[in-house]
């Protein structure tokens, strides 16, 4: 078969890692296939190729784009693929090749105020509408549809009724690997203890609830630092100005993008590692945490459920007194720290990236079968 990856959102964080991961395990484990990878200009230089059965196609379309829907369908056109995988809901809608998506949430469908956007309020509506329109299309005609988790399989049945429940493969995502070799690094971590949250900040993702357990959990420890890993960006901002409201701008660090060296280091010194977020389609820093032996505090969504077991401390994500009493028990008990710890490093082991690689590799084998 000749396949092509849409890689336009290589560096991006979460599907961006979730590319990254599957293709170089791809070019690890596939010895039969051919493979066309689509980036953009300003991305090609960040993937060496290993396997000469891999070929790089430049597509310089920004995705929600017109080109996108345009252009990049002619540019696919003009190879002779057996199959093509878009990692991302933004299938163009003049594709009408073999295709798998994968869909990892369909939590834009949940907000429509228009707080998770940029954009004015008319033009966020007017784009929720695309959007709409593309994941319905996406969907309807893809082949496969690949999620990360049951969770998002039930979420698209419950909003799609004309979407068969056997068209949708669940494979779930991986940590950081290779740990014994990031075991051996020294590298500069925030000085004395602290409770980690590591993404972006997203209103969906919940931090103003985290910022406000933490001030009242720092009135008995005033000890403990908060750090945030992700990237300064629009909604950063806002966080900033909660923290200054809170007053606990002095209790706050942030670290921006950092490798998964010092990633793994942060996990493994943190005293627990927080995910407070309404909704998730995976949670790749639970499944990191675990592995790394960090204790694990989680929202009370299905998908933490499905993915942490009974691997971390659980609270209602719109209570922060129930999360403040969360990092109470976590510093205050070694015995429940140290069952986290145990439980979460066993429960980390069923989430690897190379198996989720080998199992899209059998979805596309059974696409071409059929």
């Amino acid at each position: 078969m000749l396949i092509g990856i849409d890689c336009r959102l290589w560096n991006q964080t979460g599907v961006g890692r979730y590319t990254r991961n599957l293709v170089q395990r791809l070019e690890e484990i596939d010895k039969h296939n051919e493979y066309i990878l689509f980036f953009r200009q300003e991305d090609k230089k960040e993937f060496k190729i290993q396997n000469l059965k891999f070929k790089i196609q430049t597509a310089d379309f920004a995705w929600h784009s017109l080109e996108e829907q345009i252009d990049f369908p002619r540019l696919l056109g003009k190879y002779s693929l057996d199959l093509m995988h878009f990692p991302y809901f933004s299938v163009p809608l003049f594709y009408k090749k073999p295709y798998v998506v994968t869909i990892h949430d369909l939590i834009v469908n949940k907000f429509s105020t228009g707080k998770a956007s940029t954009l004015p309020y008319f033009l966020y509506r007017l784009k929720r509408v695309g959007y709409k329109i593309v994941v319905s299309n996406a969907l309807k005609n893809a082949k496969k549809i690949i999620t990360p988790s049951n969770a998002v399989k039930q979420d698209i049945l419950q909003n799609y009724k004309n979407i068969n429940s056997e068209k949708i493969d669940v494979t779930y995502e991986g940590g950081i690997e290779q740990i014994s070799k990031l075991r051996a690094l020294n590298l500069e971590l925030p000085k004395g203890k602290y409770i980690l949250r590591v993404g972006n900040f997203y209103p969906h993702k919940n931090i103003e609830t985290l910022l406000s357990a933490f001030k009242s959990f720092s009135i008995s420890f005033p000890d403990f630092k908060l750090v945030l890993v992700g990237k300064k960006d629009f909604f950063y901002k806002k966080i900033e100005k909660q923290i200054e409201l809170l007053e606990i701008k002095r209790s706050v660090e942030f670290i921006e993008n950092p490798q998964d060296s010092l990633l793994f280091s942060l996990y493994k010194n943190a005293t627990a590692t927080v995910v407070p977020s309404f909704m998730e389609g995976f949670s790749l820093t639970a499944v990191e945490a675990m592995g790394v032996g960090c204790p694990l505090i989680v929202s009370d969504i299905s998908v933490h459920r499905e993915i942490c077991g009974n691997s971390a401390l659980f609270f209602d994500a719109s209570e922060k007194e129930e999360l403040t009493l969360a990092l109470t028990e976590i510093v205050r008990n070694n015995k429940i720290r140290e069952e986290l710890i145990k439980k979460g490093r066993t429960q980390a082991k069923k989430y690897s990236w190379g198996k989720m690689a080998e199992q899209t590799l059998t979805i596309y084998t059974s696409i071409n079968s059929a």
